[in-house]
């Protein structure tokens, strides 16, 4: 096989990788703190045979090397929920899990029904320390300040915890808008937590469509390049048999 077939099954293949991350991208647009995802790639050129004119014709071997992740805001949607909380600017909620603590700026919370704060999944939403957020069955107005503080009728329950990192890009996503990490958290200095409201995807659906179009378009005329190259061998092949 020629290089010429490597170069287009490796774009092919960069182009399948490109095309599963925007299908996710849309999946998640109703994802509540979803961050989308492009891929990073890396071309390596070379001049091809049997040019001589001044600008000769170049092939390009494509590697992608990397997923990166778009950390923008997500629109703010107003639910009116006391337990719909999104963060503005910097920072995730931590939540306990059976793999370690892990992280979110999705905050669909709700209470279980021991009075717990938890998400969707059910698991423990923290608190500064480490601890998780329980309610009394007798509270009521419940009010969740700026800083992140919980409070009810009956006196403050708790401060969320809400943490950052040096390098978010290290964040690895997984499922309902929770990402997990090795790195060691930092506690954000001056959180802005909005009660009643949740942080929208950052997915832009129309982008995503054309970004998926493309890439179909582009899958195609690779893949025609691949067949006129195998009619082009097998002609040649044709060829050297008759001369033979």
């Amino acid at each position: 096989m020629e290089s010429t077939s490597y170069v287009a099954l490796s774009k092919q293949t960069g182009l399948r990788r490109q095309l599963d991350i925007v299908a996710n991208n849309l999946a998640n647009m109703s994802t509540s703190g979803f961050k989308g995802e492009k891929i990073m790639f890396v071309e390596h050129l070379t001049k091809s045979k049997g040019g001589h004119q001044p600008i000769s014709e170049k092939v390009a071997y494509v590697r992608d090397i990397a997923t990166l992740r778009d950390f923008s805001e997500g629109p703010l949607e107003s639910t009116g929920n006391p337990f719909d909380l999104a963060v503005a600017g910097d920072g995730y909620f931590t939540v306990q899990t059976d793999q370690g603590n892990q992280y979110t700026r999705n905050g669909r919370f709700q209470l279980d029904q021991g009075g717990q704060l938890v998400n969707q999944q059910g698991h423990p939403v923290l608190a500064e320390g480490g601890q998780p957020i329980f309610f009394a069955p007798g509270d009521s107005n419940i009010s969740v300040s700026r800083d992140g503080t919980v409070a009810s009728d009956t006196g403050d329950i708790g401060k969320l915890s809400l943490v950052n990192f040096e390098n978010p890009q290290e964040l690895r996503p997984g499922a309902g808008g929770m990402f997990s990490t090795e790195a060691t958290p930092t506690p954000v200095q001056n959180p802005n937590i909005q009660q009643g409201m949740l942080e929208g995807s950052n997915v832009l659906p129309i982008i995503e469509m054309t970004r998926m179009i493309d890439v179909h378009r582009t899958y195609d005329s690779v893949k025609g390049m691949i067949e006129r190259e195998d009619d082009r061998q097998r002609q040649m092949i044709r060829e050297l048999a008759r001369v033979g």
